[in-house]
């Protein structure tokens, strides 16, 4: 706040307080994150932690927290707060606008790389069921019937239901049974809570950088989505499938079919 103010060890552009809430806003519940699991000095952030912030934000969202984290990083750099910039390589634009397909090296083992109850039931929510991050974080118990294989995801007023094939309702047991005998006072909502979100009264959703921290390396939770979703139009260049399946809009299920089969989809008007 200083350095924007034009107080910091060197003279600089003096930014008005309009300007400034948005980047705070956006590198807000970053921080809080990065506090959450453990790291209590911005000199531990590393490129890798900077590349999680980021992900599972698109569009304006990214590009602002992009801005953010590349101008608080500079700037603690040139206060000589820090010795490296970890965000001196985002791009402030958005990289995921093509969907891409994850390599299958990285996705054949990655179940069994998976270490913790929680991690595991993150990744199949979003290699198999294509979930969001923004969504894992705020699925509720409540709405988790392992009895009939469901688990209805709430999207502002409409509901998308996922019907869990045999892996994922034995991990999604599993993880149930850890939460419920790691935690049975928790009277925390959320399907998916942390060792500080479980006992705490407030209920807050779990940090999105913890569900990050037990993908094996080179894997991502967009990047695990978007497979998913590429793999299936793949399949099917189906459209109406896609959406029914995953709950997406329209134009997202046509994009993916883009992607999937150029050829089919070239001659179309735009």
């Amino acid at each position: 706040m200083k350095v924007l103010r034009s107080r910091g060890r060197h003279e600089g552009e003096t930014r008005g307080y309009d300007a400034i809430r948005p980047y705070l806003a956006s590198v807000q519940p970053v921080l809080t994150d990065w506090a959450e699991a453990g790291l209590l000095s911005l000199r531990e952030i590393t490129r890798r932690h900077v590349d999680a912030a980021v992900d599972g934000h698109a569009g304006r969202a990214r590009r602002q927290l992009a801005l953010a984290l590349r101008s608080l990083f500079r700037t603690l750099k040139r206060e000589r707060v820090v010795f490296r910039d970890p965000a001196q390589h985002l791009r402030v634009g958005n990289p995921t606008g093509i969907p891409k397909p994850v390599r299958s090296d990285l996705l054949a083992n990655a179940l069994q790389q998976t270490k913790t109850p929680l991690g595991r039931m993150v990744l199949v929510l979003a290699a198999v069921h294509a979930v969001p991050v923004h969504e894992l974080r705020t699925i509720l118990t409540c709405d988790l019937d392992l009895a009939r294989g469901t688990l209805v995801i709430r999207r502002g007023l409409r509901r998308h239901t996922l019907y869990l094939e045999e892996l994922t309702h034995r991990i999604t047991a599993d993880w149930l049974g850890y939460r419920h005998g790691r935690w049975p006072a928790s009277t925390n909502p959320r399907l998916l809570v942390s060792q500080r979100s479980a006992l705490d009264p407030d209920h807050p959703a779990v940090g999105k950088t913890l569900l990050r921290d037990d993908l094996p390396q080179g894997l991502t939770l967009v990047g695990l989505r978007q497979d998913r979703i590429l793999n299936e139009a793949a399949e099917t260049a189906d459209p109406l499938r896609l959406m029914r399946l995953f709950g997406i809009t329209e134009k997202t299920a046509m994009h993916y079919v883009t992607v999937a089969h150029p050829e089919r989809t070239a001659k179309l008007p735009r």
